[in-house]
Parts: C-alpha cells; sequence; structure tokens
C-alpha cells in the first residue's frame, strides 16, 4: 500500500515562510514524478510545483514562481515544499502527489497522478 503524510502546514502571517513535507512509504520516488498541488475553497485543485525523477529542472506554477521551492529526496522517499513571502491567496489544502511511471508531459493535471496524501492546510492571514 502506498500511503503519503503531508505534514508542515498552520497558520501564518502575510509575508511569512512554512516548509511543508511529504513522507512516502510503500514506494520507491525513484522513477515517478512528485507533485504538489492545493486547493482553496469552492476552487479546483491546482497544480503548484513538482519534480522529474528524469529532469533536473523543477516546474512551478506562475503564482508561485520566484517564492516556492520544490526538492525531493529520493533515498529518503521525502518531498519538501518551501515557501516564502507567502499570499492571503496562497491559503487551501496542500496535497503532494506521485504519477509512476513518469509521464513526459501532464505533470499539472491531477487526474494524471496515481496517488495522493490526505492534504495539509495552510492559512496565510493578512
Amino acid at each position: 500500500q502506498v500511503l503519503l503524510v503531508e505534514s508542515g502546514g498552520g497558520l501564518v502571517q502575510a509575508g511569512g515562510s512554512l516548509r511543508l513535507s511529504c513522507a512516502v512509504s510503500g514506494r520507491t520516488l525513484i522513477g515517478c514524478y512528485m507533485g504538489w498541488f492545493r486547493q482553496a475553497p469552492g476552487k479546483e485543485r491546482e497544480f503548484v510545483a513538482g519534480l522529474s525523477s528524469i529532469r533536473t529542472t523543477t516546474d512551478n506554477a506562475d503564482s508561485v514562481k520566484g517564492r516556492f521551492t520544490v526538492s525531493r529526496d529520493n533515498a529518503k522517499s521525502t518531498l519538501s515544499l518551501q515557501m516564502a513571502r507567502l499570499k492571503p491567496e496562497d491559503t487551501a489544502i496542500y496535497y503532494c502527489a506521485m504519477q509512476c511511471p513518469e509521464s513526459l508531459v501532464y505533470h499539472t493535471s491531477p487526474s494524471r497522478y496515481d496517488f495522493w496524501g490526505q492534504g495539509t492546510q495552510v492559512t496565510v492571514a493578512s
């Protein structure tokens, strides 16, 4: 059974920082694309950032470029999201997800992912 468990969410003031972590068990990260998504109330789940197991570059939504940094540790089976200069519009439930095997495209579509965590709430106060 593949399990993804997010942690690190919470309440932070605008301009602050948070670091989210995702611990994976039951499957290696090797060969999988790892992504972070978020979903705000009344909105669709959207891609935030992700990392390929093949390419060295990261993928980021335009809304978080320059503020969020995604990283992965295949040996420890973890995925992280360092969030800086947070804004109230970043408030959402954040989910980590795995796409296995990795696709060369379609990393931003939630339907293309195979495994999901339960999510962690991030609230940014203005």
